[in-house]
């Protein structure tokens, strides 16, 4: 490996800290420390690189792609890991500024070890990981994005929706049936939206028109020419923009837990209304904080039928995948979304599905949706949870559901014949 290269996988262990390449998780004991993306390679970089001092040439090489930014987006990125590691300017114990150079790290490492290596010795209850490779494209603005493809079957592209992590996803309980199910019959892939998982965090543009857009860069960076596309929660929305504007590339939709309109669009009266700005109100305030109960308003309202276990996950979820002030802005964007116009134009078979007693989004709104879509299906599903659970039996019928909706013929296939 030459010293400009990284490695992928394998970690790095000094003091309490350990940093999981394969993971992408920068760890304090049992704490895992969230930083954003750039950070995180940034770090990687100086850590990797420890026996020399990393110039500031190829820090912007390597975390921005050559991209021109300004000296002061490198600085903030060494603020914000010095900051993680419980460093600053001033001591330097672990990230040594080299003036007029660069930067290089000083803390004392203990040997790498691999990924196998790193693995416990003693019996566990095993989780089968799918093997996946993370790669990244650009958007129209320079965003990047982190995506991953899995399986070799008829590709199907989930939009993205809100609290995902590529690198965390396919072992999070939230996450992971989604991954190992759909993978199996697909080539299913995924990403990270802006602000959110692997996928830049610090971005300027965050608007519904933005994560559209983001879709389209994907698929095309991927040359997909045509896909079966697949939304759940507000993906939905992004999936059905997509499809109306697109019709020549989605040839099925699959809708899980969508909506056309937005929680402030759609609010009758003040309560509702009321109901919507607490959602900000809980991100804004208790988002970032070690004490997971305003957190925990977001797990019942997701996954009212979850085990303990569940919420836990997803807690855990919500601190890996994104900084308070993104959530605040998703929370802001969500509200304001409203497909109802674009829902009429999307032209490809659909399937909408939802949950009978979803408390996050109530079934009437996916209603709604199905019959904005010209001769969309419309599928109750026996659960109250928002996100369906790998146990639970609306996930089975989930899963069967779309795979025959996807193996139909076309009409217009069967008229060709």
């Amino acid at each position: 490996m030459s010293v400009s290269e990284s490695p992928t996988t394998g970690r790095w262990e000094f003091d309490e800290f350990v940093l999981d390449l394969g993971r992408y998780e920068l760890r304090r004991g049992s704490h895992v420390v969230a930083v954003e993306p750039q950070v995180f390679d940034v770090l990687t970089r100086l850590v990797v690189n420890h026996h020399r001092c990393v110039t500031k040439e190829e820090l912007f090489d390597s975390v921005w792609g050559g991209r021109f930014v300004g000296e002061a987006a490198l600085t903030s990125r060494i603020k914000a890991a010095r900051r993680a590691l419980g460093d600053d300017g001033e001591s330097q114990c672990y990230i040594r500024t080299i003036r007029g150079r660069g930067y290089q790290f000083v803390g004392t490492l203990a040997p790498p070890t691999t990924a196998e290596e790193a693995a416990p010795s003693a019996p566990v209850t095993e989780v089968v990981v799918p093997q996946q490779h993370i790669a990244f494209c650009r958007a129209g603005d320079g965003v990047r994005l982190a995506y991953a493809s899995i399986g070799d079957g008829a590709p199907l592209v989930r939009a993205a929706n809100w609290l995902t992590h590529l690198g965390y996803d396919i072992e999070s309980p939230v996450w992971r049936h989604w991954v190992h199910d759909l993978s199996r019959t697909y080539r299913f892939v995924r990403y990270d939206e802006r602000g959110c998982g692997l996928s830049d965090w610090a971005v300027r543009d965050f608007t519904f028109d933005d994560w559209v857009d983001d879709l389209a860069a994907l698929v095309d960076a991927l040359e997909l020419p045509t896909f079966s596309l697949l939304g759940v929660s507000q993906g939905g929305a992004v999936a059905v923009a997509y499809a109306a504007r697109h019709p020549e590339r989605v040839t099925k939709l699959v809708l899980c837990g969508a909506y056309a309109r937005g929680r402030a669009v759609r609010a009758v009266g003040d309560d509702e209304r009321r109901a919507a700005a607490l959602d900000l109100e809980l991100a804004r305030v208790g988002w970032g904080r070690d004490d997971p109960a305003f957190r925990q308003v977001f797990a019942a309202q997701f996954l009212p039928e979850g085990s303990r276990d569940d919420w836990r996950a997803f807690d855990e979820l919500q601190r890996r995948t994104t900084a308070t002030d993104n959530a605040v802005r998703f929370l802001h964007e969500f509200a304001r979304i409203d497909v109802r116009d674009l829902a009429g134009l999307v032209t490809c078979p659909a399937l909408v599905m939802h949950s009978r007693d979803d408390h996050r989004v109530p079934m009437r709104f996916g209603e709604e949706l199905a019959a904005l879509i010209p001769h969309a299906r419309f599928l109750a599903l026996p659960s109250q949870n928002h996100l369906l659970t790998g146990t639970e039996p609306a996930w089975r019928m989930f899963c069967a559901e779309t795979a025959a909706f996807l193996a139909e013929e076309a009409p217009s296939d069967r008229a060709a014949e």
